[in-house]
């Protein structure tokens, strides 16, 4: 069985970061390891949670893991919430990574053409650091604008996207994807460049009108479990994009109407099952 490390927060309540990727990557039969950045009492969107910084455990537990000799298939980061924390993974990153394994970053940083709140420019720069020794890189439509130094525009076509596909892949990433991209109406997708194919991929689902926390965490957690899996970038992307959509559907049809996360436990067992068919060649 391979083996995916993780590392983002945590929140006690609520479904985004480690709460999404350890319970979804290990459904898809991956071992699952984490690295805890943060212990949250709930997500953000909770008012007066508590927050505590786990970022003085990092380097004791990498060093525990190294006298361990535990490696790792796969690296994959989420939200990191300040400079400090991306300089380790920097570091974790020249510890663990290998010619066998690949790294995967989700450059959480902000939304709808700004940063979250409590990053800076400096902030958005030191990702770029990150994203460079990345081999797949996901960011949302702002956070491809704010690696790349380009004027964020909500009506966009195509060559304003490959343009900022071709600058993100200059910083080094084998494979990069921009999410929530789509050029028909009342779709949404992903919109990526590979490399070293040379070749532009797209993938489009059914826009639904409804906004929901976690979903950017659900949806690269299950392209990380697939790639671990064997699927091939396309079909990966392709699953990712069809469950996101899937569970935002469930949720809404929750009388309760969750306003903090999405359904996702409920849908595990379509994923499953859609993974099972890609795997044996027949979806």
């Amino acid at each position: 069985m391979k083996r995916v490390l993780t590392i983002q927060d945590i929140s006690c309540v609520g479904k985004c970061s480690l709460t999404i990727a350890l319970p979804v990557i290990s459904a898809m039969g991956v071992e699952t390891a984490i690295l805890p950045t943060a212990l949250l009492s709930t997500h953000t969107m909770f008012k007066g949670f508590t927050f505590k910084d786990l970022s003085d455990q990092i380097h004791p537990i990498i060093d525990h893991w190294q006298n361990e000799g535990i490696s790792f298939d796969a690296i994959y980061t989420g939200y990191l919430g300040s400079i400090e924390e991306i300089d380790l993974m920097k570091e974790l990153f020249k510890r663990f990574k290998t010619k066998e394994n690949f790294i995967f970053v989700d450059p959480v940083m902000g939304d709808h053409g700004k940063l979250y709140p409590h990053f800076d420019d400096a902030y958005a720069k030191k990702n770029k650091e990150l994203c460079a020794l990345a081999d797949y890189i996901v960011p949302n439509l702002t956070e491809a604008c704010l690696l790349t130094d380009t004027p964020y525009q909500e009506d966009y076509d195509r060559p304003y996207i490959e343009d900022l596909l071709q600058k993100l892949a200059a910083l080094g990433a084998k494979v990069v994807a921009i999410t929530g991209i789509a050029f028909t109406k009342g779709k949404t997708g992903v919109y990526g460049y590979d490399t070293r194919s040379k070749q532009y991929f797209s993938y489009e689902t059914q826009q639904i009108e409804a906004m929901y926390h976690g979903t950017g965490d659900l949806f690269s957690s299950v392209t990380v479990g697939a790639l671990m899996r064997g699927l091939s970038e396309a079909k990966a992307f392709k699953l990712a994009c069809d469950y996101t959509a899937l569970t935002i559907r469930k949720t809404l049809e929750n009388p309760s109407k969750p306003w903090y996360g999405v359904d996702f436990e409920a849908t595990l067992p379509s994923l499953i099952a859609s993974l099972s068919k890609d795997i044996d060649g027949t979806y």
